[in-house]
């Protein structure tokens, strides 16, 4: 099946004796025991069974495991590790799962952040014991691009994994595991869920090895999992996902290079702009740009605060993903240790009419 078939089919298992078009939902916490029983919902759930089989299938993976948010699967990675590992991580990685790193694994695990958007500071950074080399591309929030294939070729020839975050591109844009990865994670918040109504997160690996069975251990048994509804209702918003993202990328696209030619606009940050650092890198392994953009605004975090308080059609919040656009000052989200420049506007590019996206802004400006 091709990705937009497989995206309405793949999570669609039906068991029913009355042959319903859509699966139902199964919100039993208990099976009865006969071969091959879920026996209990946090082991497995026909709902999660069906979500996890479509994320495989779309990802070009062999296995995957859903969890309760996206903390929750990187997490799982970082536990599966073995003490005493070393990762190497982008200095501008996601902040919840750095802190994750910094905090919950401090004096377990080893890292080192570093910016790979140079392939020396990655290839400088292994260690006899690095385990781990965890890729975001593009990143969050500054849309650096990572050049997936030559930075596997390097955790090959260093014995260390590859896990890539693909929240941002989705597997509608891009496939990490072609590109050499070994597990993509995703927080299924944001494209999967699509509407800002569901927490969850996935891991997809490329192999069931000896280092998914950890994985699979850390989700049985640390409990961390989705509801039935929670599942049920990602499959059901999988079904657009790749029309989403079409719609999303369109946007964000054309809004890119309307913020690039506005004289209060510092600098844009988007892959599909000619301009942007990465693009060249970004084209060789993405198939679309995704719908996410950011930008430094003239004047500061004062007139970033301003435009944004102005808008009408860009709500102030945190996340991204939804049909609805997303729009906030990033540094004010992360915190006081923050290293994204204050005056740094965020945008989840949502699927409002263009001409009323674009005159808000112009209002706002």
């Amino acid at each position: 099946m091709r990705l937009e078939t497989l995206a309405i089919h793949g999570g669609n298992i039906i068991t029913d004796s009355e042959k319903p078009a859509i699966q139902p939902i199964t919100l039993s916490t208990t099976f009865i025991h006969q071969p091959d029983s879920m026996i209990y919902s946090r082991a497995n759930n026909p709902n999660r069974n069906a979500l996890e089989k479509l994320l495989a299938k779309l990802e070009k993976g062999e296995d995957a495991a859903a969890f309760s948010s996206g903390n929750a699967a990187g997490v799982a990675v970082f536990q599966a590790l073995e003490p005493g590992s070393h990762i190497i991580a982008p200095d501008d990685m996601y902040h919840g799962l750095k802190n994750a790193i910094l905090q919950l694994f401090k004096g377990v695990l080893e890292a080192t952040f570093v910016d790979m958007t140079d392939l020396k500071n990655v290839k400088n950074a292994f260690q006899p014991n690095t385990r781990l080399v965890w890729v975001e591309s593009p990143s969050n929030p500054l849309l650096k691009i990572t050049d997936i294939r030559a930075v596997a070729k390097l955790a090959k020839e260093n014995d260390a994994m590859l896990a890539c975050d693909n929240t941002f591109a989705t597997p509608v844009f891009q496939n990490p595991i072609d590109l050499g990865a070994d597990i993509v994670m995703h927080s299924s918040t944001k494209y999967f869920g699509g509407h800002s109504d569901i927490l969850g997160g996935a891991l997809i690996t490329k192999t069931v090895d000896g280092f998914w069975e950890k994985v699979r251990v850390v989700q049985r048994v640390g409990g961390a999992v989705p509801s039935p509804f929670d599942c049920y209702y990602l499959c059901r918003s999988i079904k657009t996902l790749p029309y989403r993202m079409k719609g999303h990328a369109e946007h964000a696209g054309i809004i890119a290079d309307y913020l690039s030619q506005h004289a209060r606009v510092e600098k844009v940050y988007y892959p599909g702009l000619k301009s942007h650092s990465g693009h060249d890198i970004a084209a060789t392994q993405m198939t679309g740009f995704g719908g996410i953009l950011s930008f430094q605004v003239k004047g500061g975090a004062e007139a970033a605060n301003n435009l944004i308080s102005k808008l009408h059609y860009f709500t102030n919040a945190t996340s991204l993903g939804g049909v609805e656009s997303l729009i906030e000052r990033r540094a004010a989200s992360e915190g006081p240790d923050t290293l994204t420049p204050q005056n740094l506007i965020r945008v989840s590019v949502g699927l409002e009419h263009l001409d009323d996206l674009l005159e808000d802004l112009d209002q706002a400006f």
